[in-house]
């Protein structure tokens, strides 16, 4: 595909051209993913390298106690790996309601009732083993280095750090690991994490296995029991996470590919599927009528994702049928050009996250993500060891007369999951891994950027810097204060209602996107990386 590269937004970014890549959204984070690739790793130990550094860089989306998932491209097919918790075999609906009452809908946003078993640090250890060339240890360097050594707080970074204080400051652990002079840090000042080194060090001299069967699972179980958690060292023992086959959908003679259920990742699909019914491209790109029809199409795959989309095997649809394309055929043409929905789910039934990429010139491409969820998760951080712990388990419903019944807690269950990791092929062959995080703004900004790159031709740079919108609920959207006052103007006509936010780092996503170029002897790639964010696309 030949890209128009003048781009008609202002940015702080200018796409990298190299045959070895790294984009991340901490200048850091990109660089360790460098060394390991200058060291003569592949793409994998460049992703690994690269997410373990974010767990210390970006601490406000990101911690040893992540989950994750990946998408890669091996140099000959598509992987999947699916790394997201499992929760502890004492939660159930009643272990909830007998602690916060009979009225609870979901388990709390904070504390160790909303921890599951971390994927993370077993997504890096499987990466390696299957994939990478470089010993394990090698490729926590970095990430060791800098939680030992320091580093000085960005701008952004600063902002989502300073913002929940007064919320989390009174949780275990947290305020004598972020809070180290009684406030968050400040822009441009030094910090330091010793306690999360001395976890990666053990995480890197046992391949991981300190982490689910060693000291440092021992001390989690100590600091959950301390705290009135239930999650043990049992329960990260038989943790395990699943090598998944990609699900995918055509779009413009290319393919999307997502990670299938539990995740989000299918709204993407979904969306697209509704899309291909219209010409798009005919539309003016940052028009009325081509964002209308985008908000939308995102609209009604939501109505099914938050209605379906569970732990595969609790599901009563299957992916398959959710992205059949009669069935979204006849879901696009419930869209009215004239007018905002508020759109229910179908009957599909026949009968604080961080994203990371990497391309290497062997031709592997990685898709990365790893969330500790909202903000700093838990807001638990295990001392000894610097494990700050996601709070996934508070998507699961406690009440099977939710509006997704599939999604009740249950032992061993994984939850309804926002992270996803994106990945594009043409012919079989790999285009672009790429992902754009901010919870339920990820399957959004998937579609809003491939749509301009792909109906409209605009480069990976200019996709990830024009403006976006987020849909929240009913008609309610947000807007990004760089839309167009006309668009806004015209879209209110419509009945979406809207409020119009300048907010550099959660509302609107961050993305981070690698696309392949040239023919394959020769290929290279084109790197972006969001300005919304603190990052940096990097190569060489």
């Amino acid at each position: 595909m030949q890209f128009d590269f003048r781009n008609p937004y202002l940015s702080t970014r200018v796409p990298v051209f190299a045959r070895n890549v790294v984009s991340t959204s901490h200048p850091l984070a990109a660089q360790a993913g460098l060394r390991m690739l200058w060291k003569g790793g592949n793409a994998v130990d460049a992703a690994v390298a690269a997410a373990a550094a974010m767990t210390i860089v970006e601490p406000v989306s990101n911690g040893l106690g992540s989950d994750a998932f990946c998408i890669l491209w091996d140099g000959r097919a598509l992987h999947g790996l699916n790394a997201s918790g499992r929760a502890p075999a004492a939660w159930t609906p009643e272990y909830f309601r007998r602690k916060y009452g009979a009225d609870a809908q979901h388990p709390p946003k904070r504390g160790f009732d909303a921890v599951t078993v971390p994927g993370a640090v077993a997504a890096w250890a499987a990466l390696s083993e299957r994939f990478g060339k470089l010993p394990f240890a090698d490729l926590l360097e970095p990430a060791i280095d800098i939680a030992e050594r320091g580093y000085l707080v960005p701008p952004i970074v600063q902002q989502k750090w300073a913002a929940p204080v007064d919320e989390l400051r009174s949780l275990p652990g947290f305020a004598q690991a972020f809070l180290p002079h009684g406030r968050a840090p400040q822009v441009g000042e030094l910090f330091r994490f010793p306690a999360a080194a001395r976890a990666l060090r053990a995480i890197a001299q046992s391949h991981g296995q300190a982490f689910y069967g060693g000291e440092i699972a021992e001390a989690i179980e100590g600091f959950s029991a301390a705290h009135g958690g239930s999650i043990t060292a049992r329960d990260f023992a038989a943790y395990r996470p699943e090598w998944v086959a990609p699900i995918g959908q055509d779009y413009r003679g290319h393919t999307l590919h997502e990670i299938p259920p539990n995740g989000q990742g299918i709204a993407a699909l979904i969306a697209l599927g509704i899309l291909r019914q219209f010409d798009v491209a005919a539309l003016p790109v940052d028009g009325v009528a081509s964002q209308h029809l985008q908000i939308e199409a995102m609209k009604l795959a939501f109505a099914d994702v938050y209605r379906y989309v569970a732990e595969p095997s609790a599901m009563a649809v299957t992916a398959a049928q959710m992205l059949d394309d009669g069935y979204l055929a006849a879901r696009a043409k419930l869209i009215d050009m004239q007018k905002a929905q508020d759109f229910g789910a179908g009957s599909p039934v026949k009968g604080g996250t961080i994203y990371l990429t990497a391309a290497d010139e062997s031709g592997m491409m990685v898709s990365f993500i790893q969330s500790n969820y909202m903000g700093f998760g838990s807001g638990c951080v295990e001392p000894t060891f610097g494990i700050s712990l996601q709070n996934r388990g508070h998507a699961f419903a406690l009440d099977a007369r939710a509006r997704n019944p599939a999604n009740v807690v249950a032992p061993g269950k994984r939850p309804f999951h926002t992270i996803i990791p994106a990945f594009l092929t043409k012919d079989g062959q790999p285009v672009m891994s790429f992902g754009v995080m901010g919870a339920n703004m990820q399957p959004q900004g998937h579609l809003q950027t491939l749509v301009r790159m792909l109906d409209y031709r605009q480069s990976p740079q200019a996709a990830c810097d024009a403006p976006r919108w987020r849909y929240n609920a009913g008609l309610d959207i947000n807007v990004e204060a760089t839309m167009p006052t006309s668009t806004v103007q015209g879209l209110a006509a419509l009945g979406h209602r809207m409020e119009v936010i300048d907010d550099s780092y959660q509302d609107f996503g961050a993305g981070q996107f690698i696309w392949r170029a040239g023919d394959p002897a020769t290929a290279g790639y084109v790197a972006a990386s969001d300005p919304r964010r603190d990052g940096l696309a990097a190569g060489f």
